[in-house]
């Protein structure tokens, strides 16, 4: 097995980890946080295995130089159950450049990431809440005032337009609302990503990535990278696996076009339509 050597972001969240176990999305003024890629080994036919992210990721080495300056992916908002009872679990999807790997051996991590997405979480009792949301590392995420429920069709889209300014769009296709966010931020171009994750939560006398909800089927597509099809292959899938070795989530082939993929929550396989 061959260990991945992680940036400091990825670090950052180990050590959170480790110091606060798995957070509780209930916990009193609990702050999520941003990090990239926390990788394990790649040993899972294949596939790149991470503690918080599930999906795709492309990096500027495995792309022979290709950098990043846009992606987007358009989803539905899966419904989120609760896994364990009287546990608070959280998840999230999302789209965006920087803190993954920047080549299949996931030896280098890119230290930036601007991202945007939606929440799906379940509070101890249960009850599931629904958001929206945008981040820059090493900062916070920040809600928006755009309302998304489960089942409503998304569609989020990163792109730089002036160098080192970026707008984050968030469209709720279901609803028509619209939420654009426009910043500079300094990235590093290196990755783009697909994800499903588990996210880091800080606060409450604790920090640590958070249990996981079950969801329904997550299917983005279609997505773009530089405004084109990302032209996703299957060695670029991320398996979301606990620290103990359980399969969280486990993305499915691309599909037939390349431009999108299904994500399945607690399965060890997932087909492209999501069965």
């Amino acid at each position: 097995m061959q260990t991945r050597k992680l940036g400091l972001a990825a670090a950052l969240a180990i050590a959170a980890a480790v110091s606060g176990g798995v957070a509780s999305s209930a916990s009193p003024g609990a702050t999520r946080a941003g990090t990239g890629i926390v990788t394990g080994v790649s040993t899972h036919f294949g596939m790149t295995q991470s503690n918080n992210w599930s999906g795709y990721n492309q990096g500027v080495v495995e792309k022979k130089g290709k950098t990043f300056h846009e992606v987007s992916a358009t989803w539905v908002v899966p419904t989120a159950t609760q896994n364990r009872n009287g546990e608070a679990e959280s998840s999230a999807t999302w789209v965006g450049i920087g803190g993954g790997c920047l080549a299949l051996s996931c030896l280098v991590v890119d230290q930036t990431l601007i991202q945007a997405g939606t929440e799906q979480d379940v509070d101890s009792s249960g009850r599931a809440s629904y958001w929206a949301w945008w981040e820059i590392i090493p900062a916070p995420s920040t809600r928006v005032s755009l309302p998304v429920s489960a089942g409503q069709r998304v569609h989020v889209d990163v792109a730089e337009g002036l160098p080192e300014v970026w707008k984050i769009t968030i469209t709720n296709q279901s609803t028509g609302g619209v939420f654009t966010k426009t910043i500079p931020y300094p990235s590093s171009h290196a990755t783009a990503e697909f994800i499903l994750e588990t996210p880091l939560l800080i606060g409450g006398g604790g920090a640590g990535i958070s249990a996981m909800p079950r969801l329904s089927t997550v299917v983005f597509d279609p997505g773009t990278v530089n405004k084109q099809s990302p032209q996703l292959v299957a060695s670029e899938a991320i398996q979301l696996v606990s620290p103990a070795g359980q399969v969280l989530a486990t993305p499915s082939a691309p599909d037939g076009d390349a431009d999108g993929f299904a994500d399945c929550s607690f399965a060890t396989s997932c087909g492209t339509n999501g069965s």
